[in-house]
């Protein structure tokens, strides 16, 4: 005999709903008769797209996550918004250089950074936030592109953070930087983009192109990485 599913009550938008306690809040949103069209993007944890403000029954504490991500829980009440906020600088890459002088003048809240980690609490690539603002900070561009690489943008870091910074776009253009002036420059990037060119990688690109989930997962997990 088959043991039945566990159902727990969940409140979208303020409206009571059960649903299996085994769902996403993605899937227990469809689940209950939501179509999402928007905040869904690639429903696998690697957009960002989908993040979520929610709260537990008896608890007035937000808490945030990625609704492709994150179980249901019993008494939970669930609230969609739109996007995080976060401003952008708009700057030149050939104006600027990697310096902690031009750097301020872009993102200046960055040095008013608490050492509080919520950031990095939150996330949900358990990439350490506050450790790569340290970096920028010191003007340690290399050391900020590494560690942030996995950065979804998601937003869920600035939800959390006192100071107001926008971590991910700082983190975006500390990687900038670090390519345009720091990084060397690879003749097996030039060779491939060459042959990208000539067509020489079109029989490649075609079979990745139809590639199910599972052959594509497989291709990334085994790839080679240039150091």
């Amino acid at each position: 005999m088959t043991d039945q599913i566990q159902k727990v009550d969940i409140y979208i938008m303020g409206k009571k709903y059960t649903v299996p306690e085994t769902l996403t809040i993605m899937d227990a949103m469809e689940y209950a008769g939501y179509q999402l069209v928007r905040g869904c993007g690639c429903r696998a944890g690697f957009c960002g797209a989908c993040a979520t403000v929610y709260r537990m029954a008896g608890d007035y504490e937000l808490k945030v996550g990625l609704a492709c991500q994150t179980k249901v829980e019993d008494g939970m009440y669930l609230a969609q918004i739109p996007f995080f906020p976060g401003r952008k600088a708009t700057f030149d890459l050939e104006e600027i250089k990697p310096s902690t002088a031009h750097f301020s003048q872009l993102y200046p809240e960055v040095y008013r950074c608490l050492g509080c980690s919520s950031c990095t609490k939150v996330c949900p690539q358990d990439i350490d936030v506050m450790q790569y603002i340290a970096y920028i900070q010191r003007g340690d561009f290399q050391k900020a592109a590494d560690l942030s690489f996995d950065c979804l943008m998601c937003g869920l870091c600035v939800s959390r953070c006192p100071a107001n910074i926008v971590h991910y776009n700082a983190a975006l253009a500390a990687r900038r930087l670090y390519s345009r002036y720091i990084a060397k420059p690879y003749a097996f990037l030039a060779e491939r983009a060459k042959a990208i060119e000539e067509g020489k990688m079109d029989a490649e690109i075609d079979e990745l192109v139809a590639a199910d989930k599972e052959k594509l997962q497989e291709l990334y997990d085994n790839r080679e990485i240039e150091k």
